[in-house]
């Protein structure tokens, strides 16, 4: 059999099973660290229940993938995740759900182990949204996860430093109420309102344009060109004002296209 026919036959089974995203659905990935707790607690000890290099690893991360090739508009990363919103058009890979999944989770992979200098890796999986509105909702949900785990790992955390093991500590916090958990922080000085708000709502990273000041070479006048640059917001709004933030990022990536 000749080369090109057997490519062609053997190539059906590789792509038999293919999707795409449909075109004009936005696409958030959200990529997960695999087995992040015995990673985070064991093999490297951050500390608990936040540690800041951990949240820079994921935030060197989020920067890479805005600006592996993707047309990405905004990053987000909360505990051990990060999602990934692309723009409405971005037609890499075709919108290929295999590559989209793989890339990504090797990128995330890859870039997160060079920033600990050690070995991590992600998965990934894809929402495709086919309305403004819902990757509103999409970004709203992971940031009250964001809440409800921090509330919860810092109880965790304190009942495990005043000594109750992991069953005793998770059986304790089993149906208590957001005010029950608010009062055992306090009782012990810690007012959850006023811890960072990167640990209560998670952490961006988007696009911001900013004006470049040069010298023209042969001339020797002065310059001023539009560019733009990654900026890492670690005090992000959050409800309805975070609703109007994410919005503020769709339109803004809409408008560079005209």
């Amino acid at each position: 059999m000749k080369f090109d026919d057997l490519d062609a036959k053997m190539r059906r089974f590789e792509t038999a099973h293919d999707h795409c995203v449909l075109p004009g659905l936005f696409i958030v990935a959200r990529v997960d660290g695999r087995g992040f707790t015995r990673l985070t607690k064991e093999a490297h000890k951050f500390e608990a229940p936040y540690d800041e290099r951990f949240r820079d690893c994921m935030l060197s991360t989020v920067e890479h993938l805005m600006n592996c090739g993707f047309r990405a508009i905004y990053g987000y990363t909360q505990s051990d995740e990060i999602s990934i919103l692309l723009h409405r058009d971005d037609t890499l890979f075709d919108r290929k759900l295999r590559k989209l999944n793989s890339v990504l989770a090797a990128e995330s992979s890859a870039a997160f182990s060079i920033s600990l200098g050690a070995i991590a890796t992600f998965d990934c999986r894809i929402a495709q949204l086919p309305s403004d509105q819902l990757v509103l909702d999409y970004f709203r949900w992971r940031q009250e996860d964001a809440t409800r785990n921090a509330l919860n790992a810092h109880c965790y955390w304190l009942l495990r430093k005043q000594g109750k093991g992991v069953a005793e500590a998770t059986r304790f916090l089993i149906g208590q109420t957001t005010a029950n958990k608010n009062e055992l922080l306090f009782q012990h000085g810690i007012n959850f309102n006023r811890l960072p708000n990167w640990q209560k709502r998670g952490a961006g990273v988007y696009w911001e344009k900013y004006e470049k000041v040069g010298v023209n070479p042969k001339t020797g006048a002065s310059t001023r060109a539009s560019r733009r640059r990654l900026r890492v917001d670690l005090d992000l709004p959050m409800k309805k004002d975070y609703d109007a933030f994410i919005d503020e990022r769709i339109v803004e990536a809409s408008s560079s296209d005209k």
